[in-house]
């Protein structure tokens, strides 16, 4: 796979959308209201995808091993360009609809991607039903490791967090057996941000872990916070609240990384816990909440590069920016990928 993003000729975004209609849209739910049954078709169709043959070569790709993997070499191949910039939404709007469609075309499964919303239950995150380790959740905790000589590193923007409660492989719950192929990856690895890590993409197999750190959710993810971005005046202002260009600085997004801790922290390689793609289709969900507020003046709104952290020489992104997925899908344009009820996307959230 090659890390590239590149310009179109100009077209006009907007007429190249065909509209579905809403009572069309399929419903994404959050993961507190499914049933059990919902609940137990979403996982077993998340273990089916893992069951799968990869499409990367292995000899390229050593630490790919199944079709889980396509999605997780494919996040690690394009972090640089999809994160604390103006590729963050559009890019990963696409890829979590690509996984949920491969769930559905490839393992029968018959409902939609569900999310977490942050807001419900903000500590402690054991309560969460996504995480209660029961046998419908996504597992809990990983077992508590010793963080006498451990440094942690504060964002400038928020207090510095208690210590996370865990830091070790899962214990209980459906994904105890889950295994991590690749990484893991520190961004201090590739600052000032030019290349991707050594030894990207090879075979290291190891339990997956969680550290919840719940006092990460409440200052960046509380019901005000979504408000204050639900009534953010323009796209930049949006950004600054959700994910913040500025280096050291963090917002609704990384907060839910971080909340989760360990294999979520890893920037590259987060996708290999599976609760990655409920966190994305909570921060799809607000963007799509947010462009519903001002259809006319936010639609189409774009801010930022196609660089992390927004570099002041890189490219700026518009409509026709090109977003690349490799073997997973064909280019896409971000004016493509703008509207959830146009072109391929015909979905909505339930509120």
């Amino acid at each position: 796979m090659r890390l590239w993003v590149s310009l179109l000729p100009a077209l006009a975004a907007a007429s190249a959308i065909q509209q579905c209609r809403p009572s069309q849209a399929r419903v994404r739910k959050e993961w507190g209201v499914l049933s059990t049954e919902e609940k137990t078709e979403y996982l077993d169709a998340v273990w089916c995808l893992r069951g799968l043959p990869a499409t990367l070569p292995n000899d390229e790709y050593p630490g790919v091993r199944d079709r889980m993997d396509d999605f997780v070499a494919t996040h690690i191949n394009y972090t640089l360009n999809i994160h604390s910039d103006g590729l963050l939404l559009p890019w990963h709007r696409h890829f979590i609809y690509l996984y949920e469609k491969a769930l559905q075309d490839e393992c029968n499964y018959q409902g939609t991607l569900p999310y977490w919303n942050w807001t419900l239950y903000t500590t402690p995150t054991t309560l969460n039903p996504v995480f209660d380790g029961t046998s419908t959740s996504f597992s809990g905790n990983g077992l508590p490791i010793d963080k006498t000589n451990t440094t942690s590193l504060c964002p400038h923007n928020i207090p510095c967090p208690a210590p996370g409660t865990g830091g070790g492989c899962l214990y209980n719950g459906p994904f105890v057996n889950w295994t991590a192929h690749l990484g893991p990856f520190s961004i201090s690895q590739v600052q000032p941000y030019g290349d991707l890590p050594p030894n990207t993409y090879a075979y290291n197999p190891r339990c997956l872990t969680r550290d919840f750190t719940p006092d990460w959710l409440p200052p960046l993810t509380s019901a005000a916070n979504i408000t204050s971005m639900l009534t953010a005046p323009d796209i930049k202002s949006f950004l600054t609240l959700m994910s913040p260009s500025t280096l050291g600085y963090v917002g609704a997004h990384e907060a839910g990384h971080a909340a989760v801790g360990a294999n979520m922290l890893d920037t590259f390689a987060s996708v290999q816990d599976p609760v990655f793609f409920l966190h994305h289709g909570m921060v799809d969900r607000v963007w799509t909440l947010w462009q519903d507020g001002d259809l006319k003046n936010r639609l189409w709104a774009v801010n930022g590069t196609g660089i992390v952290h927004d570099p002041p020489d890189a490219e700026l992104v518009t409509l026709d920016t090109v977003m690349e997925f490799g073997v997973l899908s064909g280019g896409k344009r971000v004016g493509e990928v703008m509207s959830v009820v146009g072109g391929e996307y015909c979905y909505r959230y339930d509120y």
